[in-house]
């Protein structure tokens, strides 16, 4: 007899946040999420997200036994930006059963069409600005910093339920003396060039962290503004996202371009803190979870290019070339092993085209579904 049961206090979240532990047991490739990490995304008031949308955990139990998991999420930002009446599902984990994962959608599809929404999509964890897609090429390793994992079975379990696809993203892969160069040789010239038009380029002022995070959020809300799916972020969600990044954050992997005191274009490239996060079980940070953060910070040597974009009117100036040069070079002073740029849209050329000529391999593709409900 299966039971589910909607998430409404302290016990029931520990429990959904726990339940892929359980789950990946014995998956060499599983990353836990930090746990208070995860338990302040998830509470309404902790997450500047609940100022202007609404989600509901549920869990689904079978004999006792938590058996799959999901978030209906209503981002009332999203359909003020493209007019529609879209609703998203979550934080989906299941076992391989099909009727599982069906109990688990018709739950969140119910939610959603309570409150009039018309499609549903997913993986979402509330935005293309966090955690999104579902993992369908690619399980030979583990994800990197910030991007998804899930079992190959979950594809047939959505596409049985009645789920398309709506559009595939990529992640591309270089490795240490495997990617061009070319980007590094011609930097100085490139910057030069810039320089002419009193555009320059320089790593983040931590001092200023405050102000810096001020001037990229701008940048962050318009260079991304005609990819698909993205919502402009609050200035709130902007700086819980920037605070948290801050903690890990290498002020090399944070390169600005500034033409009169106005950025015009960034790129972030962060650790791979899930060389990190592996090792801490259940995603504890007590009584040992702490150390191991602590003492191996400075062994990481992968990054996640995570964002890299320019503001209209400043493209195809070489300014992106640039951008890339720099990481690429502060990847090789520090004897990095792996970098993966991701995600992008399977059918972004523009930015695809350049990736590949620097040497990135497509390694992985995620996929976002939909369904009319």
């Amino acid at each position: 007899m299966s039971t589910l049961v909607k998430v409404s206090d302290k016990k029931a979240l520990a429990a959904f946040v726990d339940f892929p532990h359980a789950l990946y047991a014995g998956d060499v490739n599983y990353v836990p999420e930090l746990f208070i990490a995860q338990r302040d995304l998830l509470t309404p008031g902790k997450h500047p997200f609940y100022e202007h949308s609404e989600i509901q955990l549920f869990l689904l139990y079978d004999e006792g036994k938590i058996v799959g998991r999901i978030a209906a999420i209503n981002n009332t930002n999203h359909n003020k930006v493209y007019g529609g009446n879209d609703g998203f599902f979550g934080f989906f984990d299941c076992v391989n059963d099909v009727k599982v994962a069906q109990q688990l959608l018709n739950a969140a599809q119910d939610w959603l069409m309570d409150r009039g929404l018309t499609k549903i999509l997913g993986p979402v964890n509330f935005s293309t600005n966090e955690v999104c897609g579902l993992l369908i090429e690619g399980f030979d390793g583990p994800p990197v910093a910030m991007m998804p994992y899930n079992a190959p079975y979950y594809l047939s379990l959505l596409e049985q339920t009645g789920f398309q696809k709506n559009v595939d993203l990529r992640a591309y892969r270089y490795t240490a003396g495997n990617y061009s160069e070319r980007s590094v040789k011609l930097l100085d010239r490139i910057e030069e060039r810039l320089l002419r038009n009193d555009i320059v380029l320089r790593k983040i002022n931590m001092k200023k962290f405050k102000e810096e995070c001020n001037a990229v959020r701008e940048v962050y809300n318009k260079a991304w503004d005609k990819n698909l799916g993205f919502v402009p972020m609050t200035d709130k969600e902007f700086d819980y996202t920037a605070n948290d990044l801050k903690l890990i954050l290498d002020p090399e992997f944070c390169i600005l371009a500034e033409q009169h005191g106005k950025i015009v274009g960034f790129a972030l490239a962060i650790p791979d803190i899930n060389q990190i996060l592996i090792k801490i079980k259940r995603g504890r940070l007590f009584p040992t979870g702490l150390i191991k953060l602590l003492l191996n910070k400075k062994k990481i040597d992968g990054i996640r290019i995570l964002l890299l974009g320019v503001v209209d009117g400043y493209r195809k100036m070489g300014i992106e070339a640039c951008l890339y040069g720099r990481i690429i070079k502060h990847f090789k002073a520090k004897n990095m092993k792996y970098a993966e740029a991701s995600w992008t849209l399977d059918h972004n050329d523009l930015i695809n085209k350049p990736i590949e000529d620097i040497g990135g391999k497509l390694y992985r593709k995620y996929r976002i579904l939909e369904k009319t409900i």
